[in-house]
């Protein structure tokens, strides 16, 4: 196993299909910001109000327009710290009776005589008030400022109807609710790639001890046929091979995989193939169920069980019903002596296949599930069968694939795209040789497309049946 990142293991696909199931989190997090940056900026605003008037710069006893404007730029900032003094606030003050938290400031219009005069409070009449009375008074307090030049009134200053400032989180909080989406979406492309999981199939060739069999496309039925039941709900459909709703690529890419597990069964003279996984739901029960179908197509006497004593499922992949009186034709009832495999085994058709069903789950898995049992069950079987397929439960689930490992000639692990984690994927082909003696290799099982691929190919790369040992 490499352990060294390569950007051949990212799936796009996967990328745009988690952010995709997430998105809600996106768009928590990017309202989240911006309701945050409303209320901080409610809570953080004050409100200024500005009222302005414009003034026009002239020299006394003079009507050239060029001495004006020359006397306009010399005389800016005098005229600046005038306004601005605090001699003119005391005057402003005695004259309104009442101390007005207020700022002026004045700035001269480039290359003209104009100069716009204009006043900051809290509130507009605090604004206009105080303009209004600087505009009174400032000569009061400085003529000798202005003995070679005088101001004259353009424009009144007005009382001002809205706040002339915003405040920045309420003006940018599209824009940081924007970061906010964009920050989740990063964290959750982030926890994607940390999962050390198969992604693709470049990524399975160069992670998995062993030899990837085949790649198995994901399919859904349910989502084809539309179906639904007197309740109004979507009946579910198993994708087998006999269904003739299941694609080319899925059957193409079923029997190729069969094809390449019995060549390696029947290199070694193997008949009992056990179909296992680390994790739940990763589809070992339909690619052990598919294998055995592929397998009677060519005409082979195939004995499928179902070695789950926890979570029995192969019953209901084939839509058979969980009857009271079927307790007797179980595994169970067969590992525990009172009934003879072939005839609890169930001939399944149209598949021609033999199934040894497991309806309910066992009270006591562990009293039934023994080496020495098993290892009966299959002696009897090999006589009589040409290939013994067990499903059996995940090794995270229980131990009782360990104990099946030992009855079987060899394990086939099923991997899902971007599931189980690849280290404990890798620790049960460990398992597997040491119980087993034998490890046939990996199958893929429900990889989705690339859409930077062509078609069929399930990964950055397709699948080319080359080994990594």
């Amino acid at each position: 196993m490499q352990n060294k990142f390569d950007f051949k293991d990212i799936s796009v696909r996967g990328v745009c299909m988690e952010l995709l199931r997430y998105c809600w989190m996106i768009l928590l997090a990017a309202a989240a910001v911006w309701l945050g940056a409303t209320g901080i900026g409610e809570l953080t605003y004050t409100p200024q109000f500005t009222s302005s008037s414009t003034l026009v710069v002239s020299v006394k006893g003079s009507s050239n327009a060029y001495s004006s404007l020359t006397t306009a730029n010399q005389m800016a900032d005098v005229f600046r710290e005038v306004f601005q003094s605090d001699a003119l606030r005391e005057t402003i003050a005695a004259d309104l009776g009442e101390e007005i938290q207020a700022s002026i400031s004045c700035s001269l219009i480039d290359e003209t005589n104009l100069l716009v005069l204009s006043a900051s409070a809290s509130n507009p009449r605090q604004a206009y008030l105080y303009i209004h009375s600087a505009l009174e008074h400032y000569e009061e307090v400085s003529e000798y400022v202005f003995a070679n030049a005088s101001l004259e009134i353009v424009q009144e200053p007005n009382v001002p109807s809205e706040p002339s400032n915003q405040s920045m989180l309420i003006t940018r909080r599209n824009e940081l609710a924007l970061l906010g989406a964009a920050a989740m979406a990063a964290l959750i492309f982030l926890l994607y790639m940390c999962r050390f999981t198969v992604k693709n199939v470049s990524a399975a060739q160069r992670l998995l001890d062993g030899t990837i069999r085949g790649t198995i496309p994901y399919e859904n039925l349910s989502k084809k046929r539309k179906m639904r039941n007197g309740k109004g709900k979507r009946v579910k459909e198993a994708p087998l091979l006999s269904s003739p709703l299941v694609s080319m690529d899925f059957a193409e890419a079923a029997r190729k995989t069969q094809a390449q597990v019995e060549h390696h069964m029947r290199r070694r003279g193997q008949k009992v193939l056990l179909v296992t996984g680390f994790g739940e739901n990763e589809g070992k029960t339909t690619v052990a169920a598919n294998l055995a179908i592929a397998l009677a197509e060519k005409h082979k006497k195939v004995l499928l069980i179902d070695g789950d004593f926890r979570k029995p499922a192969l019953y209901k992949l084939f839509g058979k019903k969980d009857n009271r009186e079927q307790k007797g034709n179980s595994l169970e009832s067969v590992l525990l002596g009172k009934t003879r495999w072939q005839d609890a085994a169930v001939v399944q058709k149209p598949y021609s296949i033999q199934v040894l069903y497991q309806y309910r789950p066992s009270q006591n898995p562990s009293g039934v599930l023994t080496t020495a049992n098993l290892k009966r069950l299959m002696e009897e079987c090999r006589d009589e069968v040409d290939y013994v397929i067990v499903d059996c439960p995940p090794v995270s689930v229980a131990a009782d694939a360990e104990v099946w490992m030992q009855a079987a000639d060899t394990v086939l692990l099923v991997v899902r795209q971007d599931w189980s984690d690849v280290r404990a994927v890798n620790d049960t082909v460990d398992l597997a040789w040491q119980s087993c003696g034998d490890f046939t290799g990996f199958v893929l099982n429900a990889f989705r497309e690339e859409w930077n691929s062509g078609k069929g190919s399930y990964g950055y790369r397709p699948y080319t049946g080359t080994v990594n040992n």
